[in-house]
């Protein structure tokens, strides 16, 4: 059966939206076969809205290349961008509740004239503990923290800051800029280094000072991206950490600017923008 889809985007970030409710599909065969740029759709992924019993709306995320994320900061503000305008599941006082493998996140939308336009998502609080990332403790010297951890990927070693925020990632601040680091190279290293046993997202970024950060973005499963949710919240929450940044910090990639904010404990939240670029139906 045909299905109806929207194409949205946040900073560049770029994501199919399906409306899973009653459809019996594989998803990850349908996010390869629709993100793929010249014989499919192009995107990031999909996002596929499906009933929860826990929250108003459930969001499963899948990469270009099949697999199925925890989470995605830009996703899921696309997604609920993608069910509000469609009034799928509407927002309640204190936001829209979306179901995700990383748990419950709270969407608080911007709307205007009906439609939503932007929107702040309470990403959790970071996780710092090696095992639950997960990185391999052992191979990392049994740390509390990977914390600037010298690895070792190709013929270069690369300081990473390791942290979940609903998926794993893990951050590097290299001397030079970050337009001239070889992102396509290493980032695949890194991904799929024996470190990390779920792969990892991997960040490069260079503090501008304590507000702005510049960052380029590595994705599990799907490459470099112009932008990513999760990804620009774990360059603030790395720079927090390390002291470089305040509480509020505006990171700039590839495609455009996200807002994050984070205290150095607690919860972290991340503001962006949502645009629909065009809906259309996919042939079975």
């Amino acid at each position: 059966m045909p299905i109806r889809f929207a194409k949205l985007h946040g900073a560049g970030n770029d994501y199919i939206a399906v409306d899973g409710h009653g459809q019996d599909r594989d998803w990850g065969a349908l996010s390869k076969a629709m993100s793929e740029l010249h014989f499919g759709v192009g995107s990031d992924g999909i996002v596929v809205a499906i009933p929860s019993s826990r929250a108003q709306i459930r969001m499963r995320v899948f990469n270009p290349d099949g697999s199925e994320a925890e989470m995605s900061g830009n996703g899921i503000r696309l997604f609920s961008k993608f069910v509000i305008d469609r009034r799928i599941a509407m927002p309640g006082p204190n936001g829209l509740t979306v179901e995700t493998l990383a748990g419950i996140r709270t969407v608080v939308p911007t709307i205007k004239n009906g439609r939503m336009v932007a929107g702040r998502v309470a990403m959790g609080e970071p996780i710092l503990e090696p095992a639950l990332i997960p990185v391999d403790a052992a191979m990392a010297g049994n740390p509390t923290r990977v914390f600037d951890f010298p690895l070792k990927v190709g013929d270069r070693t690369i300081k990473v800051t390791c942290l979940s925020i609903g998926n794993p990632h893990a951050v590097a601040f290299p001397e030079g800029r970050v337009e001239d680091f070889p992102l396509l190279e290493v980032g695949p290293l890194v991904e799929r280094h024996r470190m990390f046993p779920k792969r990892i997202n991997f960040e490069i970024a260079n503090v501008i000072d304590r507000g702005h950060v510049r960052a380029r973005i590595f994705e599990r499963g799907a490459g470099e991206t112009l932008s990513s949710g999760t990804g620009s919240t774990a360059v603030a929450i790395a720079a927090r950490l390390h002291g470089f940044t305040g509480e509020e910090v505006e990171v700039l990639v590839p495609g455009g600017m996200l807002k994050i904010r984070y205290s150095g404990t607690g919860e972290a939240f991340l503001d962006g923008p949502t645009v629909e670029v065009f809906e259309g139906v996919w042939p079975d």
